[in-house]
């Protein structure tokens, strides 16, 4: 362990700093990032691969992610890939396709189907009735064996979820639950078409401890229309007090060209960038003062939560759902939109329900597009990963497990860090790269100059803000 490893576990929120170099930049739930994706890659070559980890006998365990797509109100701030609608026979009809697009991922995985992580993400998971919801467990279950100290999580919303589901969820084997919050007050929530009051989040988190949930996370969304320093201070005491296991406080993105739905939300409602970063100190100010770690990015938990845990263990992962404590698990993932990670490749299901339910109408995986890795970007990989979940790089580590010698074959990314250095986000020593308390606010500007599609083509426009 290196030395700046203790001075590394803190963080240091440097306003300055961050409005400096604050850009578009990628958030590396991926390297390759999913707009490297091509159609090249396609059904066919997805098989291959799968066939590839059979005939090796992998012996790795799977995590299964799971896309509904469903929503029947429409929150302004979204980007999620969602059909909003109030017509439900449409999750019935959805639910068919699903079963059967898990059957025949599951037939073409073989005997070794051991699952130790599922995820249900959307839009909203909760849209699907507690009998659909039954079924595509059921479905699961039939096909995958789910390990019994495994993580199984899902995504709800409070304001179409009941006691009597809750219950039904931990029956049917979840133990983590992630509430969708974004802010407590009234006049926020109107301004982005999220009416939800305080009793109806603290009556799920409630139930879900009362139904035996090991954990409960809950995400915030600072940027908002009409949010004040006062109001979030606010949200933030209300949170604190109910005792979640984990907090993901994210930046709203405001990029109404791309996503629609944002172009109801005025711009002279959002705050001020100085009130924007005013906002971002005081949640990691009151929650690193709460107890709460810090684990990366946008991410908070508890310092016995299994992220933490991992983190100070050296073995904390990220993927597409985020942080994650399984870092040897191959990934499929079922549903519209959904990605997946097996062996060195990513591959992508169609993202609109017309050609995903046709490709299974003709008995094929609906996969849109995918990527083979390459040696250089799995390296490259492996690199942004150690920075996203560990701040600090062992050149020696990486010379070893790749065979190269770190600073000739990344020399024009260490120039480019030296400025990184002179602002204080990075300390530089002839073993160590080791990011600083104030450079871990900005580590997605560190993995950025290890990213070289963006050295090939200076293109961020069409990412987010950083900050």
């Amino acid at each position: 362990m290196s030395a700046i490893r203790e001075i590394s576990s803190q963080l240091e929120v440097d306003l300055d700093l961050i409005r400096r170099l604050d850009k578009n930049g990628p958030r590396y739930t991926s390297y390759p990032t999913a707009d490297r994706f091509a159609e090249a890659f396609n059904a066919e070559t997805y098989i291959q691969w799968v066939r590839k980890r059979e005939t090796v006998g992998s012996s790795r365990a799977l995590s299964l992610y799971v896309h509904i797509p469903f929503c029947n109100t429409l929150c302004f701030y979204c980007a999620c890939n969602k059909v909003v609608t109030k017509d439900f026979s449409k999750a019935d009809q959805y639910v068919q396709y699903l079963t059967k697009e898990i059957g025949m991922q599951a037939a073409l995985l073989g005997k070794d189907r051991r699952v130790e992580q599922l995820h249900f993400g959307g839009g909203t998971p909760t849209f699907l009735s507690d009998a659909e919801l039954r079924t595509v467990m059921d479905a699961i279950r039939k096909n995958f064996e789910l390990v019994k100290d495994g993580e199984y999580s899902i995504e709800i919303d409070p304001r179409k979820v009941s006691d009597a589901t809750v219950a039904l969820l931990g029956g049917m084997g979840f133990n983590r639950i992630s509430i969708g919050v974004q802010d407590f007050d009234p006049e926020v929530q109107k301004a982005v078409n999220r009416i939800q009051s305080e009793e109806e989040t603290l009556q799920v988190i409630k139930a879900a401890r009362a139904n035996g949930f090991q954990s409960v996370s809950i995400d915030l969304i600072y940027g908002l229309p009409k949010q004040t320093i006062a109001g979030f201070k606010t949200t933030l005491d209300k949170v604190i007090a109910v005792n979640p296991d984990r907090l993901s406080i994210y930046n709203y993105a405001h990029m109404p060209k791309l996503f629609k739905p944002q172009r109801r939300i005025h711009d002279e409602d959002l705050p001020a960038a100085q009130t924007k970063l005013d906002i971002l100190k005081l949640a990691v100010n009151t929650l690193t003062d709460a107890g709460y770690v810090y684990i990366g990015m946008d991410h908070f938990a508890k310092p016995d939560d299994e992220l933490a845990v991992a983190q100070r263990e050296g073995r904390l992962h990220r993927n597409f759902q985020g942080y994650s404590t399984h870092s040897d698990c191959d990934l499929i993932a079922v549903g519209v939109s959904s990605i997946g990670k097996v062996g060195p490749t990513y591959s992508q299901n169609f993202r609109e329900l017309e050609p995903y339910y046709d490709a299974l109408d003709k008995d094929v995986l609906p996969i849109m597009r995918g990527m083979e890795l390459n040696r250089d970007d799995e390296i490259r990989r492996a690199i942004i990963q150690a920075l996203m979940c560990h701040f600090e790089i062992s050149k020696e580590s990486f010379n070893t497990a790749w065979q190269i010698d770190f600073d000739q074959y990344f020399a024009a990314e260490l120039k480019e860090l030296a400025d990184y250095e002179k602002e204080g986000l990075l300390v530089m020593s002839p073993k160590w790269l080791n990011v600083t308390p104030k450079g871990r606010m900005l580590i997605r500007n560190i993995c950025m100059v290890f990213d070289k599609y963006l050295r090939e083509k200076q293109e961020r426009a069409h990412y987010s803000k950083v900050i």
